[in-house]
């Protein structure tokens, strides 16, 4: 069974980083497209970031750009969202997203594209 665990939330203060992991069991993230998305509560989910199957492509919503940063380490299966300098408005439950490819150097910041979603991890940022 396919299944994604989010970890590394937590309360940390205006200014501060953490770094989120994506897990996988029961299937190999190097053979997928992985987007991070964000919700609060009331609201859909927003886009983050993403990172390709092929050649490390990453994509960033404006609003996380210059301070979020995406990567694979195929050897632990597990990919990360280092979040840096961060800002009240960044708080929110952070998913990890994937979906199987063949091939591509592409990724997709929409959620609709991404079939097994993980439980989310919580992030808050406040003084």
């Amino acid at each position: 069974q396919l299944q994604i665990v989010e970890s590394g939330g937590g309360l940390v203060q205006p200014g501060g980083s953490l770094r989120l992991s994506c897990a996988a069991s029961g299937f190999t993230l190097d053979e997928y497209v992985i987007g991070w998305f964000r919700q609060v509560p009331g609201k859909e989910p927003e886009a983050v970031s993403c990172i390709s199957k092929e050649n490390g492509v990453t994509y960033y919503v404006d609003s996380v750009k210059g301070r979020f940063t995406v990567s694979r380490d195929n050897a632990k299966n597990t990919v990360y969202l280092q979040m840096s300098s961060l800002k009240p408005e960044d708080t929110a439950v952070y998913f990890c997203a994937a979906r199987w490819v063949f091939s591509g150097n592409y990724c997709w910041l929409v959620n609709s594209q991404y079939d097994h979603w993980g439980q989310g991890t919580q992030v808050t940022v406040s003084s």
